[in-house]
């Protein structure tokens, strides 16, 4: 296992969910490069530090020794990770104050480190948040791999900050400095809306939310083939997104008990928001967790899934398969997963390796929609 090795402490970090043989390390070149440049920059223990979006609490645990820590992502498996990391390098549970990024991280803050993320959309938003947030002769300091770093993220930080320097690479990573500048207050284009056509409805996707301008092409082939059923089934819609899933088959099976899932704090929010306009008050379980792992097990009739195919900036299936298992477990005998997919990624052959009955529901010429029966 990896150590991070920095002036602040040197650190043995794991990611979340952990997998045997985990090829990938909890920090990179940007962890290192920002933590470098902060402890020349010099740190007292009165220094009120925001970090964004530190993937699996890297920074957070190496500074929480030495100055007010609060962390805010949108990855319910990044805090996971961070309680973790925490109790593995013998760091008490409170050290870090955790903000999901669904709600404000408020403070005047001294100092902001961003990891800069996938979506750019989220980095706007967190940067809209910052306004009013920062004390006098605040310092900005976004972080990434060359690889990651668009030139619009450099834009960004100057539109909502101040001017930017970049800095020179150092092992494939680059930081970019933002002089904060009195500026108007900005307006928010989050969340953004878009109808559905069938039914009818008006979908409301926070910054973070995977296709938040339309409907992605995979649900869009899912939708017409939702299972039908009148009875009280319990139904759990599984990276739930702005929960469009299960917020269309509760509305064709109004007797089915639903819990929508997903771990990213925003979608939890878009899909809350959605199920209220939608269904009113009729009752839902809507929550950021680590996929169906809190989920008892064989409490469940019927699991809708539309897998994620990758983690941050890292592509895979490991996720996916990960998620199969936990509908395996939580399914009762005989219940149901019913997936959408890609053909290329072979969800076919992984689902009989789990399930006793896997059957092609549907097909596109790019999806397929699969029903495994436990």
């Amino acid at each position: 296992m990896p150590i991070l090795a920095t002036p602040f402490a040197q650190l043995d970090l794991l990611r979340q969910p952990e997998m045997p043989n985990e090829p990938l390390q909890a920090f990179d070149a940007a962890d290192e490069y920002l933590l470098n440049h902060l402890h020349e920059q010099g740190l007292s223990a009165d220094t009120r530090v925001l970090l964004l979006n530190d993937g699996f609490g890297a920074l957070a645990a190496s500074l929480a020794p030495h100055c007010q820590v609060t962390s805010s992502g949108d990855s319910h498996l990044g805090l996971l990770a961070l309680q973790k990391n925490l109790a593995r390098n013998n760091l008490a549970a409170d050290a870090v104050h955790f903000v999901p990024a669904s709600a404000v991280a408020t403070g005047q803050f001294d100092m902001v480190l961003i990891r800069v993320p996938k979506t750019l959309a989220l980095l706007e938003e967190q940067l809209i948040r910052l306004h009013g947030q920062l004390a006098p002769g605040a310092r900005v300091i976004a972080g990434a791999m060359l690889k990651h770093l668009p030139r619009s993220a450099g834009d960004l930080l100057e539109q909502y900050i101040g001017p930017v320097q970049a800095s020179l690479a150092v092992k494939k990573a680059r930081l970019l400095s933002a002089s904060v500048q009195d500026k108007p207050t900005p307006t928010s284009p989050y969340p953004t809306r878009y109808l559905l056509e069938k039914p009818r409805l008006e979908l409301s996707n926070q910054a973070n939310l995977f296709c938040r301008e339309g409907l992605d092409i995979g649900t869009r082939a899912f939708l017409p083939h939702l299972p039908k059923s009148l009875l009280p089934l319990r139904v759990a819609d599984l990276g739930c997104g702005n929960g469009v899933l299960g917020i269309v088959y509760a509305l064709g099976n109004p007797e089915a008990q639903l819990t929508l899932v997903d771990e990213s704090y925003m979608a939890v929010q878009s899909a809350a928001d959605n199920w209220r306009v939608a269904l009113g008050e009729r009752a839902v379980s809507i929550r950021a967790d680590d996929g169906l792992a809190e989920q008892p097990e064989q409490s469940l009739d019927l699991v809708l899934c539309n897998p994620p195919f990758h983690q941050q900036q890292v592509v895979g299936d490991f996720l996916a398969w990960r998620m199969f298992q936990q509908a395996r477990a939580a399914l009762v005998t005989g219940g149901e997963l019913w997936i959408v997919g890609n053909r290329h990624l072979g969800y076919h052959t992984k689902l009989k390796r789990l399930f006793r009955g896997v059957e092609q529901v549907a097909a596109t010429p790019k999806f397929v929609i699969l029903k495994a029966t436990r």
